[in-house]
Parts: C-alpha cells; structure tokens; sequence
C-alpha cells in the first residue's frame, strides 16, 4: 500500500514537471517564432542609440569674403528617462530649472516620458555645460551640435536674417537660399554600455553633406558707412522708420542695404516681428517730388519740351478739376529746367498734361514701378499704379509729382540707375555666387537688361538736370566739396486713415548718384515721420552726402589698391 502511494505521487510530480518542461518548450518556441523580432529591437534600442547627425551650414560672405555667419560647436543636453531612478530625477529637475532657467513643470514633464532619448535643451552655452557636467547626474549626457552665430550683430541684419534651433532659415537669405545653406542631414547607430553611456563605436553611419556656401554682393565696409549715416538720421529726426539702399547703377549691384529699426540677429527671439521686416523692399509708400524723374525723362524722350522752354506757375496755386495745387514756394515764370530743380509741383503738372495720362502712365512702368524686379530677396511688393481708365480729373496733378502711386526704396534706386547708367533698367541682386566648401562655383549671377527705357541722350539731359537741382535747387544739403553730385529731394504727406494727407506725418527722401559725370553709385535715402523736420532736402540729403563721399573714395582707394596688387602680381608672372 505504501510502495502504491509512493508510486503514484512519483508519478504525479514528474507528470507536473513534465507538462511544465512542455509548457516552456512551447513558450520559448513561440518567442522565438512569433516574438523574436520584437525583444531583439527592444535590446537594441536598449544596446544602441540612433544620433542624427547636423551638417554645417553654408556661410555667407560680403563680397570681399568677410564672413557673416558663423559656425561653432555647441553642447545639446538630454536625458535617457527610462534609465533614471526617481531621487536622480527629482535632483535633476531642482538642479537644471537655475541652470537653464527652465520652470520645474517644463522639466517634470519631460523627464517623466517613458523614453530612452529626449532632449531637454539645445545648444546651450559652454558654463551651462559645464555647471551641469559638475553634477554628475545618472541619465542625463550631451550631444555635440553646430550653433549659428552672426559676427557683426545689427549689420545687414534684414538682409541676411537668420535660422532656426534646427539650423533651418526662417529669414531673409537665410530663409531664401536654406536649401543650399543646409546642406543634408546624416545618421549614425552608436552603441550604449549598460548604463546607457554612449560609446565612441558605431554600428551604422552616414555622414551628414555640409551646406554650400554664399557670396554676396554687399560690401561690409559700404554697409557700415550707410547704417551709419542712415542710424544718425533716424535718431536726431524721431523717424518711425528709415531704409537705404547703395547700388551699382551699371550692373544693378546691391552695395549695401539697411533700414530702422534694426535688431541684433544673435537675439532675434528678443525683438517684434516688425523689426525683421526689410523695409526696403516690403514697404509702399508716395514718393513726392522724386518721382518728378519719371516726367521729366518722359517729357524730354516724346521731345514735348526742352530745358529751357518757360512755363509759368502760376505764382503757386493752380486749379485742377476741382483741386487746387500748390508750390512749397510761390514761382512765376521758370524754365523746364528749373521746374525740376526747384521741385515745382504746378510746373510738373502743366508738363504732364502736355503728355497726357497715357503717355505718363507708359513711362512710369517703363521705369519699373507697378511690378517686381525681381531682386534675389524675400517679400518684395510690386508697388501700386492706377492704369489711366481709373484715374480721376485731378489723377494728373497726382501721379507726375508722386501722388496716387505706391513705391518701394528699391524702385526708386532702380527707376534713378535708369538715368545715371544712360537708360537701362537693371534688374538689382544681392547673391553674387553660391559655391561649395571645396570653392567649387554651382551658381554665378550676372548683370541681367530688363529693358532700354529712355535714349542716352535723355539719360545725359536728365542728369545735367539733377546736378543742377543739388548745385542750385531744393537738394544743395547734398552737395560735396571736390566732385559734383546729381539728385532729386521728396517729401510726401501720408495717408491718414479716412483717405485725406495728413499734415503732420511726412516721408522725406533723397535719391541721387555720384560722380554726376561718371556715377559709381545710386543711393536712395527714405525717413518715415520725421520731426521736426520733414524735407527731403532737409532730412535725407544729408544722409546722401555723407555716404556718397565716404563711399565714393572708399571704391576709388578700393580699385587703386586692386589694380596694384594686379601689376604687381603680372611683373611677378611675367
């Protein structure tokens, strides 16, 4: 009986173990079969970390190879928060919130993400870095990335712009070439020790492409002696805004181009969107007198009057439809001549309906305004101006003298080169090259003719007419000691909001170029509510003349320099 008993619970124990044998044999066989992928990606996520690998950004020089932008390496933090105990968190979050000064929840919630990778700040700054390293803190470690940087702060800060955290562009060129600028990401898999730690031994990686580089056509110096001059202004006047533009009259060229207010580009985040703006080429605004350029040119191209025809002014009031027009100055009889040197509105208006609304109006678009130019900026506006079927009995009063028409300070630069390069409308551009790491040239950007829109002969007429309106007329604040200037002030009264000018909100401009006789440059000057003060003449000549005569002996000592360091190099060759 007792062999019995003893038989049978043998018996049971090794059916117990037996069907237990076959149960784990049957579960490691369904592990292996249906759930071996799933555990051998869990222990390599475990074993390995998957980096993405940042290029460098392209840089960005001024036209001489002086670097704008910036590269230099910076330190990422993040966390592994499935590999940290709870005290290590807690420690963690009371020690990054002052280091990073970073809120307790921002951190809590982080950490607490079941994830074996999270980021908690990026590109933070080398104490920081270093304050945290000091910590020794289980689950936290860097990661080595590339930070943006901008050398020269405020300068040519709305021209340039600036990219992102991720080194992605969001402004300006950096934002209108990030497809060259970024170059292409990378990736590596790294293997971890069983702490997580991660080591310098990788299992995949690619390698991230670098971005190209860009060369501009801005010149550093130039840029500085424009935001120089245009900061000065803007300030002693109380200006709500101020834009300048330097170009090449030859070649369309952008030389330098700044406006106010201005923000600094290493703390973009820190300023309104406002100030990002590059007004220059995004804002509408009249442009009074200057516009007297386009009636002027068309007046003597159709060969409707000379220099010096007469036309009276009616002693400075003059009836148009149901408007009366005035002079700033009250003027009887003047020459075509002095009509333009002496800003004349009735004399303007007068040659104007000797042209007729149609002709008026083919000589405005053929100076460029009402449509894009084309420039290689982001946010350029085409302007506004009204076709002739729109326009009203007193439209001809308006239009000659700069009223009822929308420009940019880049239209005005533009529609001015007309007149000093001998009638050529040029398209303006900013990127000369874009090129590799290696020098490797992948784009060039040439001078492009948009069209031929007055004779030479004008063009010359035209600006004989300008020098003398610096020499004798409204502009002689720009006048400069040892070579003369050719140029034409504007003041323009704003819009309010119900539709009618406002008496005491002004645009002061200055457009002109120099040397008269051989122009290296067009610079425009525009200052938006001035005060006291609102002439042109007043306001933004000055500027003009302080930029020209720095700038025009800059580029002669410039090309003196460069055509000896030529000889010298063709004496070594030869």
């Amino acid at each position: 009986m007792y062999i019995s008993n003893y038989r049978r619970k043998c018996k049971a124990v090794f059916l117990v173990f037996l069907l237990s044998l076959i149960l784990c044999i049957f579960r490691l066989l369904y592990i292996q079969i249906f759930r071996s992928n799933y555990l051998a990606d869990i222990a390599k996520k475990q074993h390995t970390l998957f980096v993405e690998l940042e290029p460098f950004r392209g840089v960005i020089y001024d036209c001489n190879f002086k670097p704008q932008t910036l590269n230099f390496p910076a330190d990422s933090l993040y966390a592994s928060p499935n590999m940290m105990k709870a005290q290590d968190k807690e420690e963690a979050i009371i020690q990054l919130s002052g280091i990073l000064n970073l809120s307790n929840d921002y951190l809590r919630n982080r950490l607490s993400r079941k994830k074996a990778f999270i980021w908690l700040a990026r590109k933070i700054s080398p104490e920081q870095a270093q304050a945290i390293k000091k910590l020794k803190i289980e689950g936290l470690g860097f990661l080595r990335e590339s930070k943006r940087s901008y050398p020269n702060a405020y300068l040519a800060s709305q021209i340039i712009g600036f990219a992102g955290l991720d080194n992605t562009g969001l402004e300006g060129i950096e934002l209108y070439l990030d497809k060259y600028l970024r170059g292409g990401e990378g990736w590596g898999i790294f293997l971890r020790d069983a702490r997580q730690k991660r080591l310098d031994i990788y299992e995949k990686l690619v390698l991230p492409k670098d971005g190209m580089d860009i060369v501009l056509t801005i010149d550093q110096v130039i840029q500085y002696i424009a935001e120089r001059e245009l900061d000065k202004a803007f300030k002693i006047h109380h200006a709500r805004g101020a834009s300048i533009i330097v170009m090449d009259p030859h070649t369309g060229r952008i030389l330098a181009m700044a406006n106010r207010p201005t923000y600094d580009l290493n703390e973009y985040k820190t300023v309104s969107k406002d100030q990002w703006r590059n007004r220059a080429i995004c804002d509408l605004f009249e442009p009074g007198s200057a516009f007297k350029i386009v009636t002027a040119s068309a007046a003597l191209e159709e060969k409707r009057i000379t220099e010096e025809d007469k036309i009276f002014c009616e002693n400075g009031a003059y009836r148009v439809a149901n408007h009366i027009l005035h002079d700033h100055a009250p003027h009887g009889w003047l020459t075509f001549r002095e009509v333009i040197e002496e800003s004349s509105n009735i004399g303007t208006t007068k040659v104007a309906q000797m042209l007729g609304p149609q002709i008026v109006y083919k000589y405005v678009r053929l100076f460029g305004f009402g449509s894009k130019l084309g420039i290689d900026l982001p946010g350029e506006i085409s302007g506004m101006i009204k076709e002739p079927r729109f326009w009203s009995k007193t439209s001809i009063g308006a239009v000659p003298i700069g009223q009822e028409v929308g420009v940019t300070a880049l239209q005005l630069a533009s529609a001015l080169s007309v007149i000093a390069n001998g009638g050529q409308l040029m398209r303006p551009y900013i990127i000369s090259e874009i090129r590799t790491k290696q020098g490797e040239v992948i784009k060039r950007a040439s001078p492009f003719l948009i069209r031929k829109v007055i004779s030479l002969e004008t063009a010359a007429r035209i600006s004989k007419i300008l020098t003398g309106a610096v020499e004798e007329g409204t502009g002689r604040m720009a006048r400069i000691p040892g070579f003369t200037c050719a140029g034409k002030t504007g003041t323009a009264q704003k819009l309010e909001a119900n539709g009618a000018y406002s008496h005491n909100k002004f645009v002061a401009s200055f457009i002109g170029f120099a040397p008269a006789e051989d122009p290296v440059v067009t610079i425009v000057v525009s200052v938006d509510e001035p005060h006291p003060y609102y002439f042109g003449g007043v306001v933004a000549a000055p500027v003009f003349r302080n930029v020209a005569v720095d700038v025009v002996r800059y580029l002669k000592t410039k090309q003196a320099v460069d055509s000896q360091m030529n000889s010298n190099a063709n004496k070594r060759y030869h």
